[in-house]
């Protein structure tokens, strides 16, 4: 029964406690009641802080679009974390498209030039999928989880704190104004003091002022412990921030490891297919006849691929160049298939030797070929000089 008695009592006091903050929170915004200002330096604080959770969560977001752009794989990913299991394993798009060049070079066929080269970018493909995944692993440990370990943590204790601030700035309030009236009525009360039962007024509003007083020394000691509490939370904001600093530098370094990843992977790409010939290249509205310029590459790649030179430029300043000024002929070895576009060129077959030479005002891209009676144009990215 007793405790029965302490329960409603305790239910009691909460509820005036409320009705009384809900009261003057109403006074305040109708302008009838005065209202306790926070400190420049707080609302600072308090600037800072809301300024950093909107903007940090707006990052995060971001990163979580930039790292996995398909929103339904980023809402599965969601749900197994929120039930605390492991997601499946699937194919990235860089993988899943090298599985499809793969799969289609094997097709074609491996001996062939397009399924070679196939295969070749299939794998490439594969090697950016997991370089792509470990930049993902790695973000979300060392950037994202910061990122939403302060949203979830830091700034929700932030958000608690401040609500208490705010409880204890309308009781404080609440406070003071109870303490006015209590002095407007004893004030009204003594100059209408004309019989007995007024000076019992006057003691009555005598003693509410008394007890209105302890309240607000009361309520401003609160209100002044929860600011302190509030304050030394805020203040580790800037804390927040050098810790966020730190997982952006590591958000960069994981970024510029994968870039340099996949460029070398693209620079030894472009050296393994640096021995396939420019016909492969050509337009489908342009002659076969006449050989097409090779794609040109950005200066950036042109200037790497300078330190990593390609079979094409190795077999140039191999002997090419000495065989065009000259009117004798050298053994070459055919490093690919080829099938001749018209009866000007000569077809050839893998591994196969045959005798070339130069003959004036011929392309650059290509040299005569011999094999037996037959001769005709090749190209000179399928040979490779023999001395």
């Amino acid at each position: 029964m007793n405790i029965m008695d302490f329960n409603v009592k305790k239910l009691a006091a909460d509820a005036g406690t409320f009705l009384s903050r809900a009261v003057q929170f109403t006074e305040e915004k109708l302008g009838q009641a005065e209202k306790t200002e926070l400190d420049a330096h707080l609302e600072n604080l308090l600037s800072k802080a809301e300024c950093t959770k909107l903007w940090t969560e707006k990052i995060m977001k971001q990163t979580e679009v930039l790292l996995q752009p398909n929103p339904n794989a980023r809402i599965e990913e969601f749900v197994y974390e929120k039930l605390d299991r492991k997601a499946p394993s699937r194919m990235n798009n860089p993988e899943l498209l090298g599985q499809y060049m793969i799969d289609a070079g094997n097709e074609f066929g491996p001996g062939t030039a397009y399924g070679n080269a196939l295969i070749k970018c299939g794998e490439t493909q594969k090697r950016i999928g997991t370089a792509d995944r470990e930049l993902i692993q790695t973000s979300a440990i060392n950037f994202l989880t910061p990122l939403r370990n302060f949203i979830e943590g830091d700034y929700k204790t932030i958000t608690k704190e401040r609500k208490l601030l705010q409880n204890k700035r309308l009781d404080l309030d609440a406070a003071k104004t109870r303490l006015k009236k209590a002095k407007v009525a004893e004030a009204r009360a003594a100059q209408l003091n004309t019989s007995q039962p007024e000076e019992n007024n006057i003691m009555i509003w005598a003693e509410e002022v008394t007890k209105s007083e302890q309240e607000v020394r009361i309520t401003q000691s609160e209100f002044d412990r929860q600011a302190e509490i509030t304050r030394l939370l805020l203040e580790g904001i800037s804390s927040t921030h050098a810790h966020h600093l730190r997982c952006l530098n590591d958000f960069v370094e994981a970024q510029m490891t994968y870039y340099a990843q996949c460029y070398q992977y693209m620079l030894d790409l472009q050296k393994q297919l640096g021995s396939f010939p420019s016909t492969f290249l050509s337009n489908n509205n342009q002659s076969s006849s006449t050989p097409v310029q090779s794609v040109s590459t950005p200066s950036v790649l042109a200037s790497a691929s300078a330190s990593l030179p390609s079979v094409s430029n190795s077999i140039v300043t191999s002997g090419i160049s000495e065989l065009k000024s000259s009117s004798g002929s050298r053994k070459a070895r055919v490093l690919y298939d080829y099938d001749a576009a018209n009866s000007s060129e000569l077809s050839l077959l893998a591994d196969e030797v045959i005798t070339v030479y130069s003959i004036p005002g011929m392309d650059s891209d290509w040299l005569m070929g011999e094999r037996g009676n037959q001769k005709g144009k090749v190209p000179i990215t399928y040979l490779e000089l023999l001395n």
